[in-house]
């Protein structure tokens, strides 16, 4: 039996095995609107095999978007335009859906990454940006707006407002994004939060606003759907967020009920200095997970089937995250299972003659005949 292709189970949700396909951010979006490019690339990871479905990282309000291609969720026309990309995906697979909510914060207005994703100015349809301090991401760039009081409500309905329309939509799920030098990562790192209230400065204190934005969120989604958090488990940076604070944030959202954590690292600052290597954010995943028993799911450069089965085996995490994996292979999921000598969910009858010779049992007890 493969542990990569067993069930998992979180909360309410049960995955056919444990590989997820990453949010991934298209930058295509009009106006933050879902599109037809949308409804081809998640209906086709829809039939990937993978267990576990992220829509890309789903900008709260318009200001919370990294480029002005970004995927929104903040009114009734981004909520539409979502709503057919789903129900799309609805019939013609059954995995599971999870919706990743997301803040920019002072990583705003970018071009998108293929026009070289540097800060767009006032005067050339950019905007304002919000972050803990009037700290730029870069030095010689605009400084953000350092939220106060009523910004700060502000982005926790925002937050909230974007939970209780994922869930008119039926996604199954889902994730916040407190990652890769982003709004809620902002105020964790002490590089991108210098503030001096009750936000800023001891580990408490700058854990407190992510803590109030997860605590909106999940009371504004059913309870008995799960809600995740993606952060990242270290800056790359001297004097930066680290894994024994990532830890202790973990402990902090266990109480309050989260459902897993998605470990990744860096993204606060240009001066990160990485260290890459093949499956090099996995300890990140084992050190919460032993560390606060949380389900975890591991990401970055996982990219071989026994490498991936590897991980879940040794329980270094409970699931993997496939980004850049499942773009070169979109049907990762098949190829691994069938190196495995493992099955899938059996994806559309259309497909059900898609084995090769010897792997015949891949999607299961399918049969495909003719005369």
């Amino acid at each position: 039996m493969s542990a990569l292709f067993s069930p998992f189970t979180i909360r309410g949700l049960t995955t056919s095995n444990r590989v997820a396909v990453s949010p991934m951010c298209q930058y295509v979006a009009e106006n933050g609107r879902a599109n037809d490019w949308h409804l081809i690339h998640l209906g086709g990871l829809a039939s990937s095999g993978a267990g576990l479905l992220f829509i890309e990282g789903t900008a709260v309000e318009p200001e919370a978007r990294i480029t002005p291609g970004d995927l929104g969720l903040w009114d009734d026309a981004t909520e539409g335009a979502l709503a057919r990309v789903v129900d799309v995906g609805r019939r013609v697979s059954k995995i599971p859906v999870v919706l990743q909510i997301a803040h920019a914060g002072r990583k705003g207005s970018s071009r998108v990454p293929w026009e070289g994703g540097e800060l767009i100015s006032i005067a050339n349809g950019g905007w304002e940006t919000d972050a803990p301090s009037a700290v730029p991401h870069k030095a010689g760039e605009r400084a953000p707006h350092a939220l106060d009081a009523a910004g700060m409500r502000r982005v926790r309905k925002a937050f909230a407002d974007a939970a209780m329309r994922a869930s008119r939509l039926g996604l199954d799920g889902l994730e916040i994004h407190g990652a890769h030098g982003y709004l809620v990562h902002q105020f964790l790192s002490p590089i991108a939060n210098q503030r001096t209230d009750q936000y800023g400065g001891s580990l408490e204190n700058r854990m407190r606003f992510p803590l109030e934005i997860f605590a909106t969120v999940r009371e504004a989604f059913p309870p008995a759907r799960p809600v995740g958090v993606k952060v990242s488990a270290v800056d790359w940076v001297e004097g930066g967020w680290d894994l024994v604070q990532t830890i202790e944030y973990a402990r902090q959202l266990k109480k309050r009920g989260v459902d897993w954590i998605t470990a990744s690292s860096a993204g606060i600052s240009p001066l990160q200095k990485i260290t890459v290597a093949p499956g090099y954010q996995v300890p990140f995943a084992q050190g919460v997970r032993e560390a606060t028993g949380l389900t975890t799911m591991a990401v970055g450069l996982i990219t071989e089937s026994q490498q991936a089965e590897d991980i879940i085996a040794s329980g270094s995490a409970d699931l993997v995250a496939l980004a850049r994996s499942m773009l070169y292979d979109p049907r990762w999921p098949w190829h691994a299972a069938a190196q495995l000598g493992a099955t899938v969910d059996a994806p559309a009858p259309s497909y059900w003659r898609a084995p090769p010779h010897g792997h015949g049992g891949l999607f299961g007890k399918t049969h495909y005949g003719a005369r």
